[in-house]
């Protein structure tokens, strides 16, 4: 998902192909990196690069040899992320490498052309807060769209594959080694704001991919599965879909209802399942994305 270009692979074996993205696709997906990118490059060069505050991955090893050299953040930022860029391709594909590219050169060009604008607060907790919001909403949209800002989770990918750490372990592992290293250069104290601003840019790029309005799937098995499908119908207008199962231990068939909401709507749900069928399993998780279908919500009587 979320390519600045397509190709079209024919797959000799399977005869499947990919399909290229229109004119207007293409142009939304590289509106949204660029509007990323500019975000992040606000974020650092207005608020956490002037007042020694670091961001995680390659951004914060960025900062730190730019501060230690003198030379401009932009090319640490687009140099260090050049192999990754080929490791991407190579493990991912060729849009990907492609958008991550575009992504990482607009974040370049903008930290350089914002070196001369002021930094609009020195105060170090403001600083740490809002340029994690608007840095961490700059790398949701990019990766949203499909791009990347950082090689670190591309050097998690391949660490996964040969050691027993999980992806995000290894992703926690360097950034703590990263921000560690703020310390010795910067001092504890900026080290202590940079893990503050590491969180809340965390936080924002769920934020960002998940939505505000975020939703979640929900799995009901229950013997009235019937009922509970038309009252979540009538009194919560989403529309359900029934699916077949077999109960592990006994061997019974058993109806699946499966259905989409907002968190909004989840206390209702509950209490509308309860209402029904107090002994109905249940089980909610959160999902990043929802299209097609009939997720459209419809009038409740």
């Amino acid at each position: 998902m979320g390519e600045l270009q397509t190709e079209v692979r024919t797959e000799f074996q399977t005869g499947i192909s990919h399909k290229k993205l229109n004119k207007i696709q293409i142009a939304k997906r590289a509106f949204f990196m660029f509007l990323g990118a500019v975000l992040v490059s606000v974020g650092l060069e207005i608020f956490l690069v002037p007042n020694h505050i670091i961001d995680g991955g390659i951004t914060g090893i960025s900062i730190i040899l730019a501060h230690l050299t003198g030379a401009q953040l932009g090319l640490f930022l687009f140099l260090l992320n050049l192999p990754f860029l080929f490791i991407g391709y190579k493990q991912i594909g060729k849009t990907f490498a492609i958008s991550t590219l575009f992504a990482v050169a607009v974040m370049s060009v903008g930290t350089t052309l914002l070196i001369p604008v002021p930094v609009l607060t020195q105060d170090l907790l403001l600083s740490a807060v809002f340029g994690g919001i608007i840095l961490g909403t700059g790398v949701g949209l990019v990766i949203r769209y499909g791009g990347s800002l950082d090689g670190t989770e591309i050097v998690a990918i391949l660490l996964n594959k040969k050691t027993p750490f999980s992806v995000g372990e290894v992703v926690m592992f360097l950034n703590i080694f990263i921000l560690a290293s703020a310390g010795f250069v910067f001092g504890w104290d900026r080290a202590m704001y940079s893990l503050i601003a590491y969180y809340i840019a965390f936080k924002m790029i769920d934020i960002t991919l998940e939505g505000i309005d975020q939703s979640k799937s929900v799995w009901i098995i229950s013997d009235k599965h019937s009922d509970i499908g038309d009252a979540l119908l009538a009194r919560l207008g989403r529309g359900v879909t029934y699916l077949n199962g077999e109960g592990g231990y006994s061997g019974d068939d058993k109806k699946v209802i499966f259905c989409v909401i907002t968190r909004l709507e989840e206390a209702k749900l509950k209490s509308i399942v309860e209402e029904v069928d107090p002994s109905a399993f249940l089980a909610i998780g959160n999902i990043h994305d929802v299209k097609g279908g009939r997720f459209k919500k419809k009038d409740i009587h």
